[in-house]
């Protein structure tokens, strides 16, 4: 049964136009009262909800396009929650005791469209699976890259919410080897000693081309990347004849504290991806609808069978968000970062 909710809640508001980075200084916890749900609206209240890098675009100056609206000084910052219905309004499928996710974390309580909420199956035996970003990497490896026996496949930002679980899905699938790339040499062993990577390299610790050479002296089959950049330009020099390369993210102009949050440019070898028949696509959830449902009944039997791991860093209190969000784009965890709210 639901518990009765507070009079007041606790959300994250930004109060400065940040101009880089947005840290604990441009963002304040605040209180404010608990609202009522009105015809085919809501309330829940807020369990866990995601720390992710793409709220840095959307504070930052180049959010015009972006699938989600920016946000602003004033505004309460936003992305994926998972809750229980505490009150619901007249006119909606949805009841008090639902868990539910939904859009609107990054407050204690949240009013919510009930068109706008997903009630949890049981196909996760964990809730804070349903906040992992594994249905980008499983839709991209299976929607654009695909992965053949014996592939190599090279995932940048290895140690990210992605990367942690796209190796592990690359191998699932059928690849042979599994090259990861991160800046941490400790993140680094963790990746092969947990995870199954079969090598990875550090960028910044010797030249990266040379790294990669190494890993894959035949080359690699499949990129799944997340960072653009340096990290892209070697891998195109690594493929083999046919490479199929799928973007899922570019941190490294997102997150430069000299851009907006928007751009990623990269200087790439365009006479190698012609010479070398390199397929490159960007993958966008929004252009493959099918893949969630698919991802979560596959995630789920995967996590019961022990075939795959889900890292997570799990914070614990609403005070800390502000931290864990710079942390975040301090490359400081493992996995995804989940803040869990404790009842009040």
């Amino acid at each position: 049964m639901a518990a009765e909710p507070p009079s007041t809640s606790r959300e994250i508001l930004l109060t400065g136009t940040p101009g880089g980075l947005p840290g604990p200084e441009h963002l304040t916890v605040t209180p404010g009262p608990v609202p009522r749900p009105g015809p085919g609206q809501v309330l829940v209240r807020n369990q866990y909800f995601l720390v992710f890098p793409g709220l840095r675009t959307l504070t930052g100056d180049e959010a015009d396009g972006m699938p989600l609206p920016g946000i602003r000084p004033g505004d309460t910052l936003f992305g994926p929650a998972v809750g229980e219905v505490v009150a619901a309004g007249p006119g909606g499928p949805l009841r008090p005791g639902d868990r539910v996710t939904h859009l609107l974390g990054w407050r204690e309580y949240a009013l919510v469209a009930a068109a706008d909420c997903t009630r949890l199956g049981d196909l996760l035996p964990d809730p804070v699976a349903h906040l992992s970003s594994g249905s980008a990497a499983y839709g991209a490896l299976t929607r654009l890259t695909g992965v053949r026996p014996g592939d190599t496949v090279f995932v940048t930002g290895a140690a990210g919410a992605v990367g942690t679980l796209a190796g592990q899905i690359a191998r699932l699938l059928g690849a042979g080897r599994i090259i990861g790339s991160t800046r941490s040499p400790a993140k680094a062993e963790r990746l092969r000693a947990e995870l199954g990577y079969d090598a990875v390299v550090v960028p910044g610790a010797r030249p990266l081309g040379g790294q990669l050479a190494a890993a894959a002296p035949d080359g690699i089959d499949v990129l799944l990347d997340n960072v653009g950049g340096e990290q892209l330009a070697a891998a195109v020099h690594a493929a083999r004849r046919g490479a199929r390369f799928a973007l899922v993210g570019a941190l490294s102009g997102q997150l430069s504290p000299s851009r907006g949050g928007g751009s990623s440019p990269a200087e790439i070898d365009t006479f190698r991806i012609v010479g070398q028949g390199i397929s490159l696509h960007g993958y966008s959830g929004q252009d493959h609808p099918d893949v969630a449902a698919e991802w979560t009944e596959r995630f789920g039997g995967w996590l019961r069978s022990g075939q795959i791991a889900f890292p997570y860093t799990r914070i614990r209190g609403i005070d800390r968000a502000p931290r864990a969000l710079q942390e975040l784009f301090e490359g400081r965890h493992f996995g995804t970062v989940v803040v869990e709210l404790p009842p009040r």
